[in-house]
């Protein structure tokens, strides 16, 4: 009789473990640079909750981190970059990361502390993109959009300064990492900044001299290591994200700065 206890203790313990191994592969270990993008991942974790879905969010301070830690098997998710950034993190270091679905759009906008309109920009202004390749092409076609300058035909998301082919302002345009962007203000006439970047500078985006429209085609996607494409955790979590939950919390918290892409 005592066997048969011990044995079906045995049995109960080996039960209660399978469950808390299930429960440990409920965890989601996804990386975000800090600002809006945690914000609302931070949200869409109280959802996933509900499910026994731990969301365990990582903070990043600059764009390179993110896929690398991802591609070491740190984490099993990122959200925090556009497709043409992540294709040349492929292309320029090899990362098997593929995007699975498309997350929201993050307006990269001009912003000053020097004037506060387009007319205003003074010929020979200074300014400021982003260094890394695709979110200088992005803002450079801002500027474009501005009107403050004009790119070669067929420039489009691979952009550079030399691709400028006519600069009627004579802008200086100066290239800095992405973070130190605000920062640039106090010695430049205006410059692009991601609005991660900017809301953690205190700039207000309704003061941008121009901001990027809802017809933007860099909006944000959510990669994985290509094995994990199908994964079906991974793949619910993104169900949970882009749910009439978490577009009513973004739209009412970032009061129209962050836009949705479902």
């Amino acid at each position: 009789m005592i066997r048969k206890l011990l044995t079906a203790a045995a049995v109960a313990l080996s039960l209660t473990a399978t469950q808390a191994d299930a429960d440990t592969g409920k965890v989601i270990r996804i990386g975000v640079t800090a600002g809006p993008y945690a914000d609302i991942l931070r949200y869409a974790g109280t959802i996933a909750a509900k499910e026994g879905i731990e969301l365990r969010i990582t903070e990043f301070t600059d764009y390179t981190q993110p896929n690398a830690a991802l591609a070491q098997d740190d984490l099993d998710i990122n959200n925090f970059q556009h497709q043409p950034y992540l294709d040349n993190q492929v292309a320029q270091r090899g990362y098997d990361i593929v995007s699975i679905a498309k997350s929201i759009i993050v307006p990269i906008g001009l912003y000053s502390s020097k004037v506060t309109s387009l007319d205003q920009i003074r010929d020979g202004a200074s300014a400021a993109i982003p260094n890394d390749p695709s979110n200088g092409a992005r803002a450079l076609q801002l500027f474009e959009e501005a009107g403050l300058i004009k790119l070669k035909p067929g420039a489009g998301i691979k952009a550079t300064v030399a691709d400028i082919a006519d600069n009627p302002k004579h802008l200086k345009i100066v290239e800095l990492d992405a973070a130190q962007l605000p920062r640039s203000l106090g010695d430049l006439d205006f410059s692009a900044v991601n609005l991660n970047y900017a809301l953690n500078a205190g700039l207000d985006p309704k003061k941008a001299l121009l901001l990027e429209s809802a017809d933007s085609n860099w909006n944000l996607v959510f990669a994985v290591r290509a094995k994990n494409k199908d994964n079906p955790l991974l793949k619910r979590f993104v169900e949970i994200y882009r749910s009439p939950e978490v577009k009513a919390y973004t739209d009412k918290q970032f009061n129209g700065t962050i836009l949705t892409t479902w």
